[in-house]
């Protein structure tokens, strides 16, 4: 079983312009909604590649039905804490070509009551399962030191995954062992302070997850596929050339199908395969509705992993 724990729930809209003319009229070409946070998308990938998932997290009054509706719809079980008022709002502006531009809402205060109410979930969840994702922003009123929090009550013999950045990823990493981080280009080099230039400077930085206690690290390289390392082994494998939709959701893509291959035992170059094919699968959708299970085997089909 996968735990995905979503702190900060969106309901996204991507918008397809010409292009976006900043202080100008603008006129929509397209209009996706989806009902989305980052471990959400995990779960529903997860489900769509046929494997038992649980998502919980925060969950806001006046719009839950749409994200329970949503969850139901590809079979993810579902458990959360409730909060009065509503979701966060998100805007993903895509343009022709294909540069996207995003206004991301904060989400409705959370109290402290609730916080621990969701740890307190948390840790009886995580107790019927071997994987436990934990990704994306804070609500307001949520100090980043809840990522620690909420990763310290989970047993040490789950799985534990990240994706966030900055002062979240620090607390994440105080909590104890973390089997694996998804970091993009932008989020690796601000955590290493370094600038990624080759394949070499990637395996560089990643070294600094390694050094906080983080086992494997896994770089996505945006279309140039992705990188998976634990420091003694190393591999590449660089994306299929496909027509791009929506980049939103990806990343959240290649962890959804990472679980799926931790729970089933498969190596690393195997896993990193299944997630580059999960990632770049979803791009071809519109707006965050990740991958479709057909399209996700057709890109498998073309991918070559390369060790470094």
């Amino acid at each position: 079983m996968i735990l995905t724990i979503c702190p900060n729930p969106s309901i996204d809209y991507t918008i397809e312009l010409d292009s976006l003319n900043v202080g100008m009229l603008n006129r929509v070409q397209n209009k996706v909604e989806t009902y989305s946070g980052k471990a959400l998308n995990v779960a529903k990938g997860v489900a769509r590649l046929g494997e038992k998932c649980i998502a919980t997290g925060f969950m806001f009054n006046n719009h839950a039905t749409l994200f329970t509706n949503a969850l139901e719809k590809e079979g993810a079980r579902h458990d959360f804490v409730y909060n009065e008022g509503g979701a966060r709002l998100n805007y993903k502006i895509i343009d022709k070509k294909s540069m996207l531009t995003e206004i991301n809402d904060k989400g409705e205060k959370v109290s402290r009551e609730k916080q621990l109410e969701l740890i307190e979930l948390v840790k009886n969840l995580s107790a019927e399962c071997d994987i436990a994702v934990m990704s994306g922003s804070l609500p307001q009123g949520v100090s980043p030191e809840f990522y620690k929090e909420v990763l310290s009550v989970i047993p040490s013999r789950v799985k534990k995954i990240v994706d966030t950045e900055k002062e979240n990823m620090s607390c994440a990493l105080d909590s104890g062992e973390i089997f694996m981080v998804k970091p993009n280009l932008k989020e690796l080099e601000s955590f290493s302070g370094k600038k990624v230039a080759s394949k070499k400077d990637v395996l560089t930085c990643a070294k600094k997850y390694l050094d906080r206690g983080v086992r494997n690290v896994l770089v996505s390289l945006g279309a140039d596929g992705a990188i998976l390392t634990n420091g003694t082994e190393s591999y590449y494998c660089k994306s299929a050339s496909v027509a791009v939709n929506s980049t939103v959701g990806a990343g959240d893509s290649m962890i959804a199908a990472a679980c799926v291959q931790l729970e089933k035992g498969v190596p690393m170059d195997e896993m990193l395969k299944r997630s580059v094919a999960a990632g770049t699968a979803s791009i071809t959708t519109s707006g965050t509705n990740l991958f479709h299970r057909d399209k996700y085997e057709e890109i498998y089909t073309k991918l070559v992993v390369e060790k470094l």
